[in-house]
């Protein structure tokens, strides 16, 4: 069993969770452990941080249902802490465990901000350079372990700009399989080359299987994030990610 607390860590505790509460847009609940000693406290350092939340906005139209956070050994400016501002003297490694609803993802996938953030595609099909824009992206999360896509691209071929639409089905990650993608399709009218499918596959098989990921979105710059495994249920998704963070990003 874990043992209680102490004075000074419940202090510094309630004092980040309020100061963590301030830099979000809406939280329902959120939870912050802290542990180190007085000493330590004076050197700006903690035997451990632990951060456990619900309902958390961290902006307009991104929204986690669940987050709970895990750091060891952490160097930071106690003082920028108790108002919210969390600056790391040194890197750290943390794990988590974050969880998202199928409504709170197509909301964030929809809103300006994130669609601003879609990543263009360069594909070299059969010697010809193309170019792929995310328009509109919206995910649904069966009840079968999978996960669907459906949405827009605008194709930017040698001659001609067209949009497209498709629809893609994609077993995800876990601790001992790959992400698989099972199945990709354009709409009926709107189909693409053989060669282009495949470029299209290749390079999102290379995305899908990077060791990390350098986070761009939310700006999360000084932040690489492993997705270890992805857990699908009916309506939500359940993500757990090893961190390599240089620093924590404030609003």
């Amino acid at each position: 069993m874990t043992d209680e607390p102490r004075l000074e860590e419940q202090a510094l505790s309630q004092a980040v969770e309020m100061g963590l509460s301030s830099q979000l847009d809406s939280v329902e609940n959120i939870n912050v452990d802290v542990r180190t000693s007085l000493l330590k406290m004076a050197q700006g350092q903690a035997n451990s941080v632990s951060v456990a939340g619900q309902g958390l906005a961290i902006q307009k139209d991104i929204r986690v249902q669940e987050m709970e956070l895990h750091a060891d050994n952490i160097a930071i400016n106690l003082f920028d802490a108790i108002f919210g501002q969390i600056k790391l003297n040194h890197p750290l490694d943390a794990t988590a465990r974050v969880v998202l609803t199928e409504q709170d993802i197509n909301r964030a996938l929809s809103s300006d901000y994130i669609r601003s953030k879609f990543p263009t595609m360069e594909l070299n099909a059969d010697g010809q350079l193309v170019t792929l824009e995310p328009l509109q992206l919206e995910i649904h999360l069966p009840s079968d372990g999978k996960m669907e896509f459906s949405g827009q691209m605008l194709l930017h071929d040698v001659d001609k700009v067209r949009q497209v639409g498709f629809a893609a089905v994609v077993r995800p990650r876990t601790s001992s399989t790959p992400i698989l993608l099972e199945g990709f399709s354009c709409n009926p009218g709107q189909g693409i080359s053989l060669e282009l499918t495949i470029a299209l596959m290749e390079k999102l098989g290379e995305l899908a299987n990077l060791p990390y990921l350098n986070l761009q979105i939310f700006d999360l710059q000084g932040m690489a994030i492993r997705i270890k495994e992805l857990d699908v249920h009916e309506g939500s998704l359940t993500v757990y990610t090893e961190a390599y963070v240089k620093q924590i990003p404030n609003q």
